[in-house]
């Protein structure tokens, strides 16, 4: 195991843990969330509170049961009108044109086919609907970039299939979508994990 391993990525680790810091990206998204709302790897549905009174409806589709059971709970909790779909992005169980609103946090990284699953989002987002995300992805530097390309083999294996290096913005413009907007740069932490893709986008 060499510096890196023993180093680099046990403080990865604890930094992607830290919703803390994560939190302002979290309320910025959800809250700017209309109708019915699907939202990709929900997780244990820790964007739930956050979302606003325009959200009308929330769909969580996540593939992992134990996901699945946590965000069950917290929906619960949540006093909103929320259904869940053990399901992968990649088949999305839902019907062309159905939602308003495709969200996604910090998800795009850990499935296995992304462009895929941007093909299936697009597919159930209703004309003039709107796709929300922040993820995590390349850097513009170069020495950054390297070591990202470098990690990822071994960070995919120790953090749950999460890539480092995707080009998120290029594959969501390949996906067929247009951005409106888009905010990238890093966030606090180590620069391979925090530079961060946070926008809109339309079919």
């Amino acid at each position: 195991m060499n510096f890196y391993e023993e180093r680099i990525l046990p403080h990865l680790v604890h930094l992607s843990m830290r919703s803390r810091e994560l939190l302002p990206y979290r309320k910025r998204i959800a809250s700017a969330a209309e109708g019915r709302v699907l939202e990709i790897g929900i997780g244990s549905g820790l964007n739930l509170p956050y979302y606003g009174p325009r959200a009308g409806e929330i769909i969580g589709l996540e593939p992992a049961s134990r996901l699945v059971r946590m965000s069950g709970d917290a929906a619960g909790k949540s006093g909103m009108r929320v259904s869940l779909l053990e399901a992968s992005a990649e088949e999305i169980p839902l019907e062309a044109h159905s939602i308003d609103t495709v969200l996604t946090t910090w998800t795009m990284c850990t499935i296995p086919r992304p462009e895929r699953a941007l093909e299936e989002m697009r597919r159930v987002i209703k004309p003039g609907g709107q796709f929300l995300f922040v993820e995590h992805g390349l850097a513009p530097d170069h020495r950054v970039r390297n070591w990202q390309h470098r990690l990822t083999p071994l960070w995919e294996r120790v953090a749950g299939g999460c890539h480092l290096d995707r080009p998120i913005k290029a594959l969501i413009e390949s996906s067929g979508f247009k951005l409106d907007c888009i905010d990238m740069g890093y966030a606090r932490g180590p620069k391979l994990l925090t530079y961060f893709y946070e926008g809109r986008a339309r079919p």
